[in-house]
């Protein structure tokens, strides 16, 4: 019987997808991972890799298709034996699955990992043709470990299996009467908005999944985590003057640094002297890291993306430089890999590029504080000898989770920022 080829969640976030390029075409015999199409996400365009092998039977979903939700059948893959005329036996597609919480971690290993498939209710990963043999030897797709990518079961996994009994699922126990919620407030729907607005002129502009992601993840944000915030003024004198003597030394090597490597530097290099602050909140418990990974806003058409700089603490200024230069371009074009935008405890929004001042940024779950940047003007200042001087000041924001860094903890952390930034030469050592 002829097998579906499923649009995948390859972020997640992701609900739908674009089909933006098929990079095969019908009566091509394809393998395990040769490309099958490019796909954009809410984040990002991937390629969509093919876990069975076979010969292409028909494309369903045409390249261009937006909003095809996760899921949905976009071709059909005919193996030995099976020809186009059997098409129309194939299965039908199974209703699309709930997409992962946006509020959940996310995880994304450099290198997948088998996984034993989840069960009792929930989503298995599993190829269409791995399910269609299951369900011909009997076998619970839920007791298998995958060995295809990001431990989805494909083929082999279900061959080299045995047949097994499915566990009887527990009956539910009854529900407790519970007391009546307390009526929510009343929302106002999207057409009694168009309705205030009827005798007005506007553009309806509908939402992307980008768009839709970050009003579900800032939300979240608000309205689960309780935030406080700390704020500090910085004075860049000496770190104007440090940047230009370097600049001029690495001239010949085209490489440029900016205020923005330093704070990155500066955040990273933090995080190791207040490894209490390294925190991110997991639901039940605090993830303690150990490595500075620093994410930093990167604002693109319609939204933005957090790239994220591993390791921060221990590369040069030069080389967070020109990592982060090709993560913005890339990020700008719609090119990062999940892995290259998920992760991290701590985050940087720098608007000081935009002459803002000061501001409070979100948060972005599970990290635990994001520092706002504002610019760098001229003020007055009293220097320690009670003398009026003119310097170059820089205000920041801390907005931190209180869930998982105190009062205290955050003003330490803060202060480290602070000092790497006013003697930036104590960076380098």
């Amino acid at each position: 019987m002829p097998t579906e080829i499923l649009m995948p969640a390859l972020s997640p976030t992701m609900e739908e997808g674009t089909l933006a390029k098929w990079l095969v075409k019908e009566g091509d015999t394809v393998k395990s991972g040769d490309l099958l199409a490019e796909i954009e996400t809410d984040k990002a365009t991937m390629e969509f890799e093919a876990v069975d092998e076979g010969v292409i039977g028909k494309i369903l979903i045409a390249e261009g298709t937006e909003n095809v939700k996760v899921n949905t059948a976009i071709a059909v893959l005919l193996t030995d034996g099976e020809s186009a005329s059997d098409i129309g036996s194939a299965p039908a597609a199974p209703t699309p699955a709930a997409a992962p919480d946006a509020t959940a971690i996310p995880a994304a290993p450099a290198t997948p990992v088998a996984a034993p498939a989840v069960s009792h209710g929930a989503r298995v990963f599993a190829s269409p043709l791995a399910r269609r043999i299951a369900a011909d030897k009997g076998i619970d797709l839920g007791s298998l470990t995958g060995s295809g990518p990001h431990g989805r079961i494909v083929k082999a996994d279900v061959e080299n299996a045995t047949a097994a009994p499915k566990a009887a699922s527990a009956p539910a126990p009854s529900a407790p009467v519970a007391a009546a919620p307390k009526p929510a407030a009343p929302q106002v729907s999207a057409e009694g908005v168009a309705k205030l607005y009827a005798d007005r002129e506007y553009t309806e502009i509908p939402l992307d999944g980008m768009r839709k992601t970050i009003a579900a993840r800032l939300s979240e944000a608000k309205q689960t985590i309780p935030h406080f915030y700390l704020r500090r003024d910085i004075k860049l004198d000496a770190l104007m003057a440090f940047r230009a003597q370097i600049n001029k030394q690495l001239e010949s090597r085209g490489v440029k640094l900016s205020v923005n490597d330093f704070i990155i530097k500066a955040c990273a290099n933090a995080l190791q002297a207040v490894p209490a602050a390294n925190a991110v909140w997991a639901g039940d418990r605090v993830l303690q890291l150990k490595p500075s990974d620093v994410a930093v806003a990167v604002a693109i058409d319609g939204g933005l993306f957090t790239p994220v700089l591993k390791d921060a603490d221990k590369k040069s200024l030069s080389a967070l430089s020109s990592e982060m230069k090709d993560l913005a371009g890339r990020a700008r074009n719609k090119k990062l890999a999940p892995h290259e935008y998920q992760g991290g405890s701590f985050a940087i929004s720098n608007l000081g590029m935009f002459g803002i001042d000061n501001f409070d940024a979100v948060i972005n779950p599970p990290h635990g504080a994001i520092l706002a940047v504002g610019a760098g003007v001229k003020k007055p200042v009293v220097g320690d000898d009670g003398q009026i001087s003119v310097a170059t000041v820089m205000s920041v924001t801390l907005s931190v989770d209180h869930r998982v860094i105190d009062g205290a903890l955050g003003a330490e952390l803060l202060k480290s920022i602070v000092d790497n930034l006013e003697n930036p030469m104590g960076m380098l050592a």
